[in-house]
């Protein structure tokens, strides 16, 4: 049976890669910081839920510990929003500091604690849930300071990840899931959360090692960087 672990999955985005995974019938390790939230409800024979806050060495490390011995798929979903619309003026420094070591450091200390369990025989994923707004190329609008370094920082550990882990036979895919009915994205998105998620996972079945680090919308655009 394929193994996926799934971070920030007890609400939004991360329950619906469980829900279609689950689904699909592939075993899902899943990880929420404080409240399993809708992880409740999919309570199945092949979830196991673990809290995991990805700001922390020591969760993460305790995460990485009780998952499965073998992962086929990293979903590194876990991330924060920042006030997005707020000026120059109102950056609040500390708290931009917060948003980057989530969104940007916190995928990349899961990777590292589970990289043993992902460096096998068969071809790994990973997909790293970014945004749009990471392009610098693509940055018309401005504002939303910190979450924009974020995902941009994101996008560069990944890229350059990418570039140990083909030796490892591990495949990354940077995605943006588009503006989506979240809780982030708002009730005026035009993205359904399920048609979000079935998208991204087109995307990553295309995946190799040939193509990985790309930074691809869900539905299956290339993204400027």
């Amino acid at each position: 049976m394929r193994v996926a672990v799934v971070t920030g999955a007890n609400r939004g985005l991360g329950a619906e890669w469980t829900h279609q995974l689950l689904e699909e019938g592939w075993r899902v390790y899943a990880g929420y910081r404080s409240e399993p939230g809708r992880l409740t409800s999919l309570a199945n024979e092949n979830l196991t839920t673990h809290i995991l806050d990805v700001q922390s060495n020591d969760s993460v490390q305790l995460f990485a510990e009780n998952a499965p011995p073998k992962i086929d798929l990293l979903v590194n979903n876990a991330g924060v929003a920042d006030g997005r619309w707020r000026n120059l003026l109102e950056i609040d420094d500390k708290w931009a500091l917060e948003v980057i070591d989530i969104n940007a450091l916190g995928p990349v200390r899961v990777i590292k604690s589970l990289y043993t369990k992902m460096s096998h025989d068969s071809l790994t994923k990973i997909a790293m849930i970014s945004s749009l707004m990471a392009s610098i190329d693509d940055c018309h609008m401005g504002r939303s300071y910190a979450y924009r370094a974020s995902k941009t920082a994101l996008n560069m550990f990944t890229v350059s990840m990418k570039k140990e882990a083909i030796e490892d036979n591990i495949s990354f895919v940077i995605l943006h899931p588009g503006w989506v009915k979240t809780d982030m994205g708002g009730d005026r998105a035009p993205v359904e959360i399920p048609e979000s998620v079935a998208g991204m996972r087109n995307v990553l079945a295309s995946r190799t090692l040939e193509n990985t680090g790309e930074f691809v919308q869900f539905d299956g655009e290339k993204l400027p960087w």
